[in-house]
């Protein structure tokens, strides 16, 4: 009987990991040996079980997923890392497959695009969903434009706790919604705003949309303030 190719998932959301756990039990080669919902419970299991897919969120709930593809890849490097998220953004994606990740797609294309991200990647090669490829495509385009402004504008400054915040406030989210998620207070939420504002020398959170979209994090038009 021919061995199954092996696939741990981390992800924060059961239902998510139930959706796709259905997607994969379609494929009789595929079978899924372990799931969890924080970063270091993943890299653990992941170091236990050796899988070949690790189907990783980027936003965990006690570190960010984008560290822990560049611990994986560095430990595991016979795990391929395929990013599901649900941010399109230019930024988290080139960041992701820099980490380490060899696939990304968006959490609202899993469904249709996961069966065949998972077929690429085990080729060799690298897969990008459709959804958000011509967006990246457009966005590379201009990348040594825009790291410049980001190095001019003191982005790299702030922390990654403050980086994630920032751009959630650029999406906008609620600081309430950004409390939640992150499994903090909405006074920490505050704490680290003032510090964002403080270091860009920026003075509300329209001003972090303007910033955010200059650098390429957001797509203006979509913004949900």
């Amino acid at each position: 009987m021919e061995k199954k190719v092996t696939i741990l998932i981390i992800d924060d959301h059961p239902m998510l990991r139930e959706g796709l756990k259905a997607v994969i039990n379609r494929d009789r080669s595929l079978e899924v040996v372990g799931e969890a919902g924080r970063a270091n419970d993943g890299f653990d299991l992941a170091r236990e079980l050796r899988p070949d897919i690790a189907l990783v969120d980027i936003s965990l709930p006690d570190r960010n997923g984008i560290e822990l593809i560049r611990e994986m890849s560095v430990s595991l490097p016979d795990t391929r890392v395929i990013v599901i998220s649900m941010h399109s953004g230019v930024e988290y994606i080139v960041n992701s497959f820099q980490a380490g990740a060899v696939g990304y797609i968006a959490k609202e294309s899993a469904a249709a695009a996961l069966l065949k991200g998972i077929n690429v990647v085990l080729k060799g090669e690298y897969f990008l969903d459709s959804s958000v490829s011509r967006q990246v495509v457009k966005r590379l385009m201009e990348m040594p434009a825009m790291e410049k402004r980001i190095t001019d504008a003191s982005y790299n400054s702030l922390t990654n706790r403050e980086q994630e915040i920032m751009r959630m406030l650029a999406e906008g989210i609620p600081r309430k919604k950004i409390a939640e998620r992150l499994f903090i207070s909405v006074k920490t939420v505050e704490n680290h705003c003032t510090n964002i504002m403080n270091k860009l020398d920026l003075h509300s959170v329209i001003d972090i949309v303007r910033y955010a979209a200059r650098l390429g994090l957001i797509d203006v038009d979509s913004w949900k303030g």
